[in-house]
């Protein structure tokens, strides 16, 4: 066994999720905007329910310019139609959706999961294959754990498991609380659109947050 020390953890990054995407045009307007204003990860795209056919064209308006970016495209749900619509993954909201979802995202694509209740649930989607596992999103009835909680799972998950851990932020200061407990990204998405300065600023303003938690966090462990 090396008693070597681990590598130095990479700084965590943005991952920015849509509003529900009916009509992607206004969207499209902002995208390339907001994608060349600061390192983001990957984007999120939450469909409006409507008929395949209609999704799939809404994911490959969007896919070139998220990617042309630098960024991956996942869709969030619909794992069925993430590779006709050209996107990078899905996000998946259990560990059944992920169970299900595997045969046809696997190996080529992205496979994340969130609504993972427990630690035993988290453990069990890093066994079944995940890519990533989100912590903090609200639940169907809009209920989340407090950020103190959230930001303790994320520092057990980082201590201790190799797949990345996502914090679900829905203020600036959990952005930074996130940040500095481990997440390797931070999944940002009202926060950013309900902003009244516009999402640009905000999403300035959240990449600033998880820098500045990094930044604190190295200098402490120099």
């Amino acid at each position: 066994m090396s008693n070597k020390s681990p590598p130095p953890r990479p700084a965590p990054r943005l991952y920015l999720a849509t509003p529900d995407v009916d009509d992607p045009a206004s969207l499209l307007a902002q995208l390339p905007d907001l994608l060349a204003a600061v390192d983001v990860a990957a984007v999120l795209v939450r469909l409006k329910e409507t008929d395949q056919r209609t999704m799939i064209s809404r994911i490959k308006a969007l896919a070139p310019v998220v990617q042309n970016a630098g960024a991956a495209l996942l869709v969030d749900g619909h794992a069925e139609i993430v590779a006709r619509g050209g996107a990078d993954g899905a996000h998946l909201a259990s560990l059944a959706a992920l169970e299900e979802a595997m045969p046809s995202l696997k190996p080529d694509r992205i496979a994340g999961v969130g609504g993972l209740a427990t630690r035993h649930e988290s453990m069990n989607a890093g066994e079944m294959g995940a890519d990533y596992v989100l912590f903090g999103e609200p639940d169907p009835k809009g209920q989340r754990p407090s950020s103190q909680a959230i930001a303790e799972r994320l520092d057990w998950w980082a201590e201790l498991f190799e797949p990345p851990c996502v914090g679900f932020a829905t203020s600036f200061e959990e952005a930074h609380d996130f940040a500095a407990s481990g997440a390797d990204f931070v999944l940002v998405g009202d926060l950013i659109w309900a902003d009244p300065r516009g999402p640009k600023a905000a999403l300035i303003e959240a990449d600033a947050a998880i820098k500045k938690a990094f930044a604190a966090v190295a200098a402490g462990q120099g």
